[in-house]
Formats: C-alpha cells, structure tokens, sequence
C-alpha cells in the first residue's frame, strides 16, 4: 500500500499577522508549522502502513522553510519526502498549486493520496479538488473515518448535522477532518533521523514550468484586497438577579447579535 501525503507548511496560529501598507499583502511574523489538518493525514496515512504494510511518501511545494514540514513528516514515521522547491508559492494561487502537485504527482505510483481538509493560511480548501480532478481519481472530503480492504475504501465525511458514508475504488484522494484520529508525537529516534536524512528537491522547471507561470498577473485568482476582522464590541455587564440577566443575555443574542 503506497501513500502519499501532501503536506505545507503554514503561519504558525501564534504568529502575528498584519496588512501590508498596499492592503493586498500580509506581514507575517516568521513562526512556522505544518498546517494542522495535513497532521491528521499524516497520521491516518502512518497507521493505514502499519495495518496494510507499504510505504508513506511526504511532497510539499513551497520554499527553503518547507523542508521543516518534511522532516516533521519524517520524524513522525514517513519514509520518504519530496520537496518541489519554489521561491514564488506564495504567489501562487490554488490552481497553480495544484497543477504543479499535479505534474509531481503523475510521475509517482500510489494506491492513496491524503492530505488536509485545507491550509489554516489562507483556507480556502481547493487544492486537493483540483488534484484528484487532474489526476482523473475520485476525490472523498472531510474524511473522520477510513477503511481500507480489497483494493477500496469506505469513508466517512462529517457533513452539518449528518454524516456521508461512501465507497471509492482505489487509488483515490482523502482529506483528513480532525476527528480522523490523534497525530502522534514524534519520538527522539524519529526527529534525529529526519535531521540527518537526505530530502530530494523538484524545480519548478523539472516540471515543466517557467517561472512567470507563478506570477500573480498570470493567476486564475487574484486578490483584491485584505480586510481586518471586525472588531468585536466591548464586554457588556448585565446587571440584576440571575434569570433577569439570563433573561436579557438570551434576548441580546437573539434580537442584537442574531447568533441564536
């Protein structure tokens, strides 16, 4: 059973983040980790080797910071990654992005491709669509359940308020959900294994590619303009005995904020 994971490395949730001067950049302090949903996806891809044998493949598309990403999938229990290594992915939008997994991904064999819901940078959860529409494989998202046996799989998506069980032939594309299992914590073994441990790079020319493909003026996206959450109002006391001031706060909600 061959696997590969997608995984990229993402703005820490710490990091601090502030709106360029041109409203159409972000300021992001350097403090980075690997997106949290591809966490789920690595686990789920480590346990599937485990109970079915195989091996696990890590490939992730960014810059020199991603190799971080790859030795975090090393030091979990992968047993190879792949770096497409690409000064310009931040300008990429999903449909570049995906074209150039897509150009990677073909030369590969796998009988399973995982990989995060979406990326908790910009979340808009599209590039795994469009592989599995590239590659021509069927495509399960928001798995929080997976079954392997006989060359398919029975998935489980959460959906709002219900669940979806469906079976797919194999090779095919998951997105993990949290709730598809618990990431594991990499033992001292693994992490000094994934620093010593060779990683292969990819150019973007090794895939065909120049590098004015990843222009943002030749995106299929382009990004009009970044705005700040709106500020949330200040803490409002509501005075008087218990059921009155539960009375009130039910109707503020309702009738003010409208979230109930």
């Amino acid at each position: 059973m061959d696997i590969i994971v997608l995984v990229k490395q993402v703005p820490d949730p710490e990091a601090l983040v502030e709106i360029g001067a041109s409203g159409k950049d972000l300021n992001i302090e350097p403090k980075f980790a690997v997106n949290l949903f591809d966490e789920f996806a690595l686990e789920e891809a480590l346990r599937i080797k485990e109970k079915h044998g195989g091996k696990v493949k890590a490939l992730s598309l960014g810059g020199p910071k991603a190799m971080e990403a790859l030795r975090t999938a090393i030091a979990m229990g992968a047993d190879e990654a792949v770096l497409i290594e690409d000064e310009a992915y931040a300008a990429r939008d999903g449909y570049s992005t995906a074209l150039a997994l897509f150009k990677a991904l073909e030369r590969e064999t796998f009988d399973i491709l995982l990989t995060g819901r979406q990326a908790i940078d910009a979340d808009r959860g599209e590039v795994p669509q469009m592989v599995a529409q590239f590659l021509g494989l069927p495509h399960v998202g928001v798995v929080v359940k997976l079954d392997i046996s006989d060359g398919k799989a029975m998935a489980e998506s959460s959906l709002e308020g219900a669940k979806e069980v469906v079976e797919v032939d194999l090779p095919a594309v998951f997105t993990a959900q949290k709730g598809l299992n618990e990431p594991r914590v990499p033992l001292i073994t693994g992490v000094m294994k994934a620093m010593k441990v060779q990683i292969p790079k990819l150019t973007i020319e090794d895939l065909g590619f120049t590098k004015d493909m990843a222009a943002p003026e030749n995106s299929k996206t382009k990004i009009v303009r970044y705005l700040p959450p709106k500020k949330r109002p200040a803490v409002q006391l509501i005075p008087g005995e218990a059921r009155e001031a539960a009375a009130e706060a039910v109707r503020i909600l309702m009738d003010v904020e409208r979230v109930i």
